[in-house]
């Protein structure tokens, strides 16, 4: 038998970005655990599918899907009060949507850099905040923005990207300020290098790989669901006085030169 403090049996969860990937691993781990569960991205098919394959693994927890653009703060607002009326008032938010855009910063775009700011960190202001008003009135909840290795360090490339995850560390310190203070813990989840379909072009180059492989103590790629035991410990009642942190689950990474 678990411990009470890690029970999340029966919390409401909404995961953007969750029809894939991480975002996908991550709702279903909150899926196992007996939450139900909201899916989020912009494609309705694609996040149907998404609903279809964790419905057939025969989860403890029911599966909701809710599309809305996360970077529209109309289309947040509207999804966030369609999602507690339909399923249930939000328990839990993972921040999950993100992209990668790769280029030298000299050759970045203006188009590109606003693309990914709006999409890494101006989303995860505009659903925290909608979620907050709900969860500091109601005097509790749980939000996990999902950072990344790159909220700390920058390989040549990504600046624009890591731009976007230093921001999003800091705004996760920023809302457990402003929200801790209403029952409301807010903690960020920083993914290392993690092999997912996104990073598939990576994993395959054997340079690359070899590099990570020898740069990480743990001596592997990450896997998705690497993740999961940090987010349920971040969600659950063993983190109600845990807030403000970025949990790092990236094999070491940051640890070492």
């Amino acid at each position: 038998m678990s411990h009470p403090l890690f029970d999340i049996s029966g919390r409401t969860a909404l995961v953007t970005g969750s029809s894939r990937g991480i975002g996908l691993a991550l709702a279903r781990g909150l899926a196992e655990a007996g939450c139900t569960v909201v899916l989020n991205g912009r494609d309705g098919d694609r996040l149907g599918k998404a609903a279809a394959y964790l419905e057939a693994a025969g989860l403890p927890g029911d599966i909701h899907t809710a599309v809305f653009d996360v970077t529209d703060g109309a289309s947040v607002a509207a999804g966030i009060a369609d999602v507690e009326e339909r399923v249930g008032p939000l328990d839990i938010l993972v921040n999950n949507a993100g992209m990668q855009l790769r280029a030298p910063l000299l050759e970045f775009t203006d188009p590109d850099w606003h693309r990914i700011l709006d999409t890494n960190l101006t989303s995860a202001f505009l659903v925290g905040r909608e979620a907050a008003r709900r969860m500091t009135e109601r005097g509790h909840g749980k939000i996990v923005n999902i950072c990344s290795l790159q909220s700390e360090v920058v390989r040549p490339g990504i600046a624009p990207y890591a731009a976007t995850k230093g921001a999003l560390k800091m705004l996760t310190k920023g809302m457990c300020a402003d929200w801790g203070p209403h029952g409301v813990q807010v903690n960020g989840l920083g993914p290392g290098y993690i092999e997912t379909e996104l990073t598939g072009a990576l994993v395959a180059d054997e340079e690359f790989s070899a590099w990570v492989r020898r740069r990480t103590p743990a001596g592997r790629w990450g896997r998705t669901e690497d993740l999961v035991g940090g987010l349920l410990f971040l969600a659950s009642p063993a983190a109600d006085f845990v807030s403000g942190q970025i949990l790092y689950v990236d094999g070491g990474m940051t640890s070492v030169l």
